[in-house]
């Protein structure tokens, strides 16, 4: 017998691991997204007594791909059964959703799309749901993560959250929507959702909305996975290119985010050595191919941007009016207050904190800003910088209340604590994250050739979004 605790954490572990192969894997057997989650679900419960039964097996999520992909089997022979009773009341153009196994659509995808995760992204990602449907759904089905983890990143409450993923199943039953790969022709116009969706996974697990750790290193290693197979996929799509360097280059500070207690350190004191340089340059060699091909959109200038801070040898000798200038290109391409509010962080430094506290008062209006710890993160650095550490220290309270996050908790205790006990202005940035997640990610981020190379390649200097890893969300309207 294997203890109930020892059955818990493994369950844990393959969940964390295995919980979208073994959904996108059963939902090719089903061809259909509900029976496909009953399915996983039911394979992790009977995994409970199992395993305690019998011990742990050696491939726990195989263990369970393989469970719930028997259970979507007798799904379908018990859909086929039914069928077959019962002919006249099934419509001849209503054939193609039949749950078969054998359908050919399913069969020629796969040379089309070669990892199943990356095919259930996809398939999330049906046109004919919201676009706010298709993050909420995908970042639920795909990434596991939990309907809080999920409204924290698209800044949107928890139960509209949980109604949307609950309006995207419903409008799939009953719209009868088929699940299938888009063929090679369609894979352009479903690009953007994928792009944000594996842009999203990467920003939960660079920074994770909550829990002790301050990175969910399995979702940063299945946006890269997915990120790399799209980039196969498709070579010659600039965004695709701009995505993986964005990935690429944020990742690349991983080693240096904390130190070894785990506390959060400021972009100004980490270790720039401890960087993953072969990381930054072929996140720059991706940039600059970009470039050469045409007007940068997006992602192409969130990583330009990323690489450009990294290019600064120290965090005092960054060019912030370029970043200043980059941020408000991104801004014409991208107009999102989270962008926005990332600009303010450069500007404190090239303009002062003035200006940029003046800034972010503007944004505070914002009502999708009512739950973003960030802001009043940003805000408390900025008032520290003024000598204003009695404000600092309300402001540093109110982003305190609204994080989740272990190391970001603490990070932001300590600056409560500092500005209480300092009556001048607050020395140093924001943390890392949020705060200085904007402020010390965007700086963090790059390949000192990009800004030169930039340049030569004529698209302007390359003016770009730089919102860091964990900016990824464009708050939808409500």
């Amino acid at each position: 017998m294997t203890s109930p605790a020892a059955v818990a954490t493994a369950l844990a572990d393959a969940h964390r691991r295995g919980w979208a192969l073994a959904l996108a894997a059963t939902a090719r057997v089903s061809r259909d997204l509900e029976v496909a989650e009953e399915c996983v679900q039911e394979a992790y419960a009977a995994a409970l007594a199992s395993w305690a039964r019998d011990g742990i097996p050696r491939n726990p999520e195989a263990w369970l791909t393989v469970a719930a992909k028997r259970r979507a089997m007798d799904a379908v022979r018990r859909e086929r059964a039914f069928r077959s009773k019962l002919p006249l009341l099934v419509e001849p153009e209503e054939s193609e959703h039949a749950p078969a196994v054998e359908e050919a659509p399913a069969v020629r995808s796969e040379d089309v799309v070669p990892d199943e995760r990356l095919r259930l992204v996809f398939l999330c990602c049906h046109p004919a749901l919201a676009p706010e449907a298709r993050l909420a759904l995908t970042l639920r089905l795909v990434c596991g993560l939990p309907t809080a983890d999920i409204a924290r990143a698209l800044l949107v409450s928890e139960a509209t959250t949980a109604a949307r993923i609950t309006r995207a199943k419903k409008k799939i039953a009953a719209a009868r929507i088929p699940f299938r790969l888009p063929s090679a022709a369609e894979l352009p116009d479903r690009l953007r959702a994928v792009l944000g969706v594996i842009h999203l996974l990467f920003t939960a697990g660079h920074t994770a909305p909550s829990g002790a750790s301050l990175v969910r290193q399995d979702l940063v290693d299945q946006s890269l996975r997915l990120a790399r197979i799209l980039r196969e996929l498709m070579p010659d799509e600039r965004e695709v290119r701009g995505l993986l360097a964005l990935l690429l280059v944020t990742d690349a500070r991983r080693a240096t985010r904390v130190d070894a207690d785990g506390r959060l350190l400021r972009l100004e004191d980490q270790d720039r050595s401890l960087w993953d340089r072969p990381a930054m340059a072929e996140a720059h060699d991706l940039i600059v191919a970009g470039l050469r091909a045409g007007p940068p959109g997006r992602y192409l200038l969130q990583a330009a941007i990323a690489s450009l801070y990294a290019e600064a040898p120290s965090y005092d000798r960054t060019d912030w009016p370029q970043i200043v200038t980059l941020y408000d290109e991104l801004l014409t391409v991208w107009p999102s207050p989270v962008v926005a509010l990332n600009r303010t962080v450069a500007l404190s430094m090239d303009r002062g904190p003035a200006q940029a506290l003046a800034a972010v008062e503007e944004l505070e209006s914002d009502g999708r800003f009512a739950s973003y710890p960030y802001l009043p993160a940003i805000k408390a650095d900025l008032l520290g910088r003024l000598d204003r550490p009695g404000e600092a220290a309300i402001a540093y309270g109110r982003a305190l209340e609204l994080t989740e996050n272990t190391a970001e908790r603490e990070f932001l205790t300590r600056r409560l604590a500092d500005s209480r006990r300092m009556r001048g202005p607050l020395n140093g940035a924001t943390p890392e994250h949020g705060s200085a997640h904007v402020h010390s990610s965007a700086r963090a981020h790059g390949s000192a050739p990009v800004h030169s190379s930039a340049r030569a390649h004529g698209s302007a200097p390359v003016h770009g979004p730089v919102a860091d890893a964990t900016t990824a969300a464009e708050p939808p309207a409500e």
